[in-house]
């Protein structure tokens, strides 16, 4: 064993055997660029230059490799790209490959993609691999035509790329939508008279700033409003849907046909009125009427005061006193249409509560506070509020008498879920006369201070009030 390691030392240390740094590195492509990426096949000259480097530590064997270009109708042309290093270092870590094709005039408008043949490393290594088929990467974000080499013709690429797809509908088409949340839905069109069909809602524009535009062959029947099929009478609907050539693009369209058939039937519904109810035991279910719609069966309902109550087909939760308010509405189907919306009201009675409270109609100013003591019937605490705030306010179950003139004071209780609530407002008269208010000024000479409390405060000789 340590011979073996000793033999294997020796390999390495005279460069007969790679060492684990190098051992099983595949040549690296470092860049593969073509210029111009764009040719227009009447201008002056349709030269296209390639080049491609490529990097191992231990050298690259190829002299040349092969580069093809080829549209999707696999018609190509291909080009040799010799390295460029002279004299010839096969041991050369980086190599640099270069060579061109002249695009004959001929050649069909597209986009063509470009690849250049695998390049192997030095076979002095040790080992050997190859880079695999160099392809283009992506060099502009063109629609269907991200990498490759685009051939233009007067400016016209004419190339064949779906620049919309759909409809949804449509089962014998299969596609994959960028957005699947609006179109994977797999949303069907109503063809009945009194529908429209909404352009946008099943066909999806792949290429940003292409317009589709909607046209009808049976105005009859279904006129074209804007981006809008509207279905008017019975019989076949024929439409198309368009999306106009453009100097990268071909016009593309879509043709359909339905047959439109009668008006979708609008359901009534019948509501009875549920009573009003006490508050007492709560939370706690009743029955309630069932409501049927002929196009969609039982009908839930939906409660807009959650708080109160909470709906289902044949009950009624009640949760808290107040107005329970119920929303039906029975959902559109192929052959009706959505009913009107109906509500009904009814009151979840709390029990009522008092509360006792007295204040003196009159209280002179001088006393200047007052405590406020009320009791509700239902023994829950009280609090209070108190206006104008000029002449009063409350702070807690405290009242503070600010000037003369009339207060008003007021004892609420907020309630429960099962007991009302209420309040009580008293009338207070506040008289006499208000104290001064006194202000507070700072009086400087030099470096001495002084602070002056009074109603109507001044600096005393010699000082100065500061600013």
């Amino acid at each position: 064993m340590k011979f073996a390691k000793l033999i294997a030392f020796a390999l390495i240390f005279t460069g007969l055997y790679p060492s684990s740094a190098q051992a099983n590195i595949r040549p690296t492509v470092e860049s593969f660029n073509v210029t111009p990426n764009e040719v227009e096949l009447t201008a002056v000259s349709t030269r296209i230059d390639f080049e491609l480097v490529v990097t191992h530590p231990s050298g690259i064997e190829n002299i040349r490799t092969e580069v093809t270009i080829k549209n999707s109708r696999n018609d190509s042309i291909s080009a040799m790209l010799v390295r460029t290093d002279s004299p010839l270092d096969l041991k050369l870590s980086r190599v640099i490959f270069r060579g061109s094709i002249d695009v004959p005039r001929q050649l069909v408008t597209g986009i063509y993609t470009y690849a250049a043949a695998p390049v192997k490393n030095n076979a002095s290594a040790g080992y050997q691999y190859d880079t695999g088929t160099i392809a283009g990467t992506k060099i502009r974000d063109l629609a269907g035509a991200e990498s490759g080499i685009l051939v233009r013709y007067l400016g016209e690429l004419n190339l064949d790329y779906n620049t919309f797809v759909g409809p949804t509908h449509d089962s014998l088409l299969s596609f994959t939508y960028n957005d699947p949340i609006k179109y994977n839905s797999l949303k069907s069109p109503i063809w009945r008279v009194g529908e429209t069909y909404v352009m946008s809602d099943y066909f999806e524009v792949r290429v940003p700033g292409i317009e589709l535009t909607l046209t009808s062959s049976t105005p009859t029947i279904c006129p074209v409003d804007g981006k809008t099929l509207k279905l008017i009478a019975q019989g076949n609907c024929s439409f198309t849907v368009s999306a106009p050539k453009t100097k990268d693009y071909r016009a593309r369209s879509y043709s359909g046909n339905a047959t439109i058939s009668s008006a979708r039937i609008k359901p009534t519904l019948f509501i009875q009125q549920i009573p009003n109810q006490t508050a007492t035991d709560l939370p706690k279910s009743i029955e309630v009427p069932a409501v049927y719609a002929s196009s969609a069966g039982y009908i839930v309902p939906i409660s807009e005061t959650p708080n109160v109550c909470v709906g289902s087909v044949f009950f009624v939760k009640l949760l808290s006193g107040g107005t329970c308010t119920l929303r039906y509405q029975a959902p559109e189907t192929s052959n009706y249409q959505a009913t009107d919306v109906y509500r009904q009201s009814f009151e979840v009675v709390r029990s009522a509560q008092t509360i006792q409270f007295a204040i003196a109609p009159t209280i002179d100013i001088k006393v200047k506070t007052l405590t406020l003591s009320a009791t509700s019937s239902s023994g829950n605490p009280v609090t209070y509020s108190a206006s104008p705030s000029i002449n009063c306010k409350i702070d807690g179950n405290t009242l503070t008498l600010l000037r003369p003139g009339v207060c008003s004071v007021s004892a609420q209780q907020v309630g429960t879920a099962t007991i009302a609530p209420t309040n009580l407002t008293q009338e207070v008269t506040i008289t006499g006369k208000a104290p001064r208010e006194k202000k507070t000024i700072i009086c400087e000479k030099g470096t001495k201070k002084l602070s002056i409390t009074k109603s109507k405060p001044k600096c005393p000789r010699g000082y100065s009030r500061a600013r």
